[in-house]
């Protein structure tokens, strides 16, 4: 071996033991510890580490699940382990060629009615690749649906169901499907706020006004959706229908769900989403008995009139405390979304 090709190799060893060291320093150096304080919630405690909240909110259940309460909840002067941030791209030398390439490549897509903040979707699997999903979120526009008051404000159903819509939406787009929102607040987007102000300026897939009769709103819904329904003819198709029930103030209920009595498709997604709420709560809340119901209901103009396999979902009662802790909460929005993400995962990988 000539005295130039020992060199060459001398310089190939510092330079992997320098890109090696420089890796092991990255890892010990991006894994932050930060202590919880009064107030912080999972998303706002990764945005002030300066750290996508969505794109790392699992990671950071994984990493924190023991030291969490009811799996999404921080407790207040207890240290928690911060997922290292993303890198676009990671540039690594081939010391023979002296090319570079590609060590990881994040996918993502812009869908901008999740709202400016919240617009960038981190593909994160094709596991739903070729699936059409439509999602619909009860009431809108004229009417804002069931009304409660919280700390002295007026809280609306349709805002609720709106929010997790779009949470849904971005669980089920980060996993290949195609989806439709089929009500839309152009302004409005993903929120992290408790208190979601009230406006009336939703409307219906590719602007249309919705109408304030009930039975001429639900049918333009049913309308649109049956319409993509037949441009998508062949395709495996669901709909997903959200909405917060109103009934009496001290009654707290569960998440549950309806199908079509007639339709195998549809029992079998409610019931996928269904046993995914009991397997977490078992695993997040064992002290705490699971009461959500999935049945058949007919009668809804919804679950009746619309052609693809679907689920009608109430997350719980907007006049019980309990309940609006469950919205109002928007990490729980968040739980809320990625649970029935996991239910539809569930439902169509089992088809």
């Amino acid at each position: 071996m000539n005295l130039c090709s020992l060199s060459r190799i001398r310089k190939l060893g510092t330079l992997v033991l320098f890109f090696g060291m420089s890796l092991s320093c990255f890892a010990q150096d991006a894994l932050q510890t930060v202590v919880a304080e009064k107030g912080d919630g999972i998303l706002s405690l990764l945005r002030k580490q300066g750290v996508d909240p969505y794109a790392n909110y699992d990671n950071f259940i994984a990493m924190n699940v023991d030291n969490l309460r009811d799996s999404v909840h921080l407790y207040a002067g207890r240290t928690y382990r911060i997922p290292p941030a993303d890198l676009d791209t990671v540039t690594v030398v081939d010391s023979i060629q002296r090319k570079t390439s590609e060590f990881k490549k994040i996918e993502s897509r812009e869908i901008p009615i999740l709202g400016k903040k919240h617009s960038t979707v981190i593909i994160k699997s094709k596991r739903l690749a070729g699936t059409v999903y439509y999602l619909v979120s009860g009431h809108g526009g004229p009417d804002p649906g069931a009304m409660a008051k919280y700390g002295g404000k007026t809280i609306a159903e349709d805002e609720y169901a709106y929010d997790i819509t779009l949470r849904l939406a971005r669980e089920l787009i980060s996993h290949g499907a195609m989806v439709y929102v089929i009500i839309r607040d152009e302004n409005d987007g993903i929120r992290d706020e408790r208190i979601l102000e009230i406006d009336h300026d939703e409307v219906a897939y590719l602007k249309k006004a919705i109408p304030l009769n009930q039975v001429k709103r639900l049918k333009q819904r049913v309308d649109i959706v049956n319409g993509l329904y037949e441009r998508h003819r062949g395709m495996y198709q669901r709909l997903i229908v959200t909405h917060v029930d109103s009934r009496s103030v001290g009654q707290n209920i569960d998440v549950f769900f309806y199908h079509h009595e007639k339709s195998k498709n549809g029992k079998k997604l409610a019931e996928s989403i269904h046993n995914t709420f009991q397997k977490n709560y078992k695993k997040y809340q064992p002290n705490r008995v699971y009461s959500g119901t999935f049945a058949d209901r007919t009668s809804l103009y919804m679950v009746k009139k619309t052609h693809p396999a679907m689920t009608f979902i109430e997350v719980g009662n907007i006049r019980n405390k309990k309940d609006q802790n469950r919205i109002l909460v928007p990490e729980n929005r968040e739980a809320l979304a990625k649970w029935i993400s996991e239910g539809v995962l569930l439902d169509y990988e089992g088809k």
